[in-house]
């Protein structure tokens, strides 16, 4: 249930709905528009509330629009309530720091792209320092790399751990940019937190849900990567949890999906982009690199994404990807990525968007 307040209402009718709410056992999460505020209503999961409480009914719409502030009361179709665009009307932007940009900060789901690239995998500090500076250099302003990887092969690289994470926050503080990096359980979120700007959650982690409760409760902004056999409804349920556990700063990844196909790692699902935006107002980024597994196809798929509307790309570069311990196959080399970015700028550009890069 959506209830939306009448224009310049004051905060103290705003909290008095909210106030409402929690009596009757529901919570209620507050969106901002341009022009309204919105109160998102949500039911309570608690079995020991009294009877008749924490539960949405009619009548409880009833009493809401007999508020005075109340302009209107309207049910949400979609399952996931906080992500849909019923909800939240305007795109959500989500604000991150970037000491190498002039203004201080990033912000994903405006009308700049955002290029975040690095390697799949840190393996070493001149590795991860040599990629940094290359991709720096040709425009990105995030760096991604795993400390911790997820391997479909339990005898597969899994990652330097927390001195990963150690080596991507000094290639943050030598070359400015902001880190996205993976977090793969729950007690690994306050330490990850310690060294990331962006807690990303792996397709194989989609649905892990204890770990979106325990990144929802986190104040870091969530790069939700669809998982390989999801369904958009699916992916945006996988947000919901974040969001309902007060975290508003969620971006989705389209990565690729497992089909029947075998040329490729992954089918890409180009279509997903223009159609989450459609049903969401979450800010959505696109990894061809996962999406194909091929590096001959990471730059055309990645002028793809952008000319459906993403609002970042997510890029693997490897400066020697023949000898990678992960994902050399679809990692772009420092040469390449250089030459992709100002054909990413120029697409963007004809269509009326631009990549923050400075």
């Amino acid at each position: 249930m959506i209830v939306v307040m009448k224009p310049n209402c004051s905060e103290a009718s705003i909290e008095r709905i909210l106030r409402f709410l929690e009596q009757e056992g529901l919570s209620g999460h507050l969106s901002r528009g341009v022009e309204r505020t919105v109160i998102g209503v949500i039911g309570s999961v608690n079995v020991q509330n009294p009877p008749g409480k924490g539960v949405i009914t009619p009548a409880l719409g009833e009493a809401l629009e007999a508020f005075p502030e109340v302009e209107g009361v309207f049910r949400v179709s979609k399952p996931y309530k906080l992500a849909s665009r019923e909800f939240h009307p305007d795109d959500s932007i989500v604000e991150v720091p970037v000491a190498c940009v002039a203004a201080g900060k990033v912000r994903i789901g405006g009308p700049e792209v955002v290029m975040m690239a690095g390697p799949c995998t840190v393996e070493n500090e001149r590795q991860l320092m040599t990629t940094a500076e290359a991709v720096r250099k040709a425009g990105a302003v995030i760096l991604r790399g795993g400390a911790f990887k997820p391997s479909t092969s339990p005898y597969g690289f899994r990652g330097l751990g927390e001195e990963g994470l150690k080596l991507l926050a000094k290639a943050s503080r030598e070359f400015g940019m902001a880190v996205v990096t993976e977090v793969m359980t729950p007690t690994d979120v306050p330490l990850v937190c310690e060294y990331a700007d962006i807690l990303q959650i792996g397709t194989r982690n989609m649905q892990n849900y204890m770990l979106l409760d325990e990144v929802g409760r986190a104040k870091k902004p969530v790069l939700l990567k669809r998982g390989m056999a999801a369904t958009i409804e699916e992916w945006l349920l996988a947000a919901e949890y974040i969001l309902s556990q007060g975290n508003r700063d969620v971006i989705l990844c389209e990565r690729g999906i497992r089909t029947f196909e075998k040329s490729t790692r992954n089918t890409m699902d180009l279509s997903a982009i223009p159609l989450v935006k459609q049903l969401s107002h979450l800010p959505i980024v696109a990894d061809p690199s996962q999406g194909t597994g091929r590096r001959d196809l990471v730059a055309p798929m990645t002028l793809a994404a952008v000319a459906a509307g993403c609002d970042g790309l997510l890029i693997e570069v490897h400066p020697n990807p023949e000898v990678a311990l992960k994902d050399g196959a679809q990692s772009l080399t420092t040469e390449q990525f250089a030459e992709l970015m100002p054909r990413a700028q120029a697409v963007a550009q004809a269509i009326g968007r631009s990549f923050v890069t400075a």
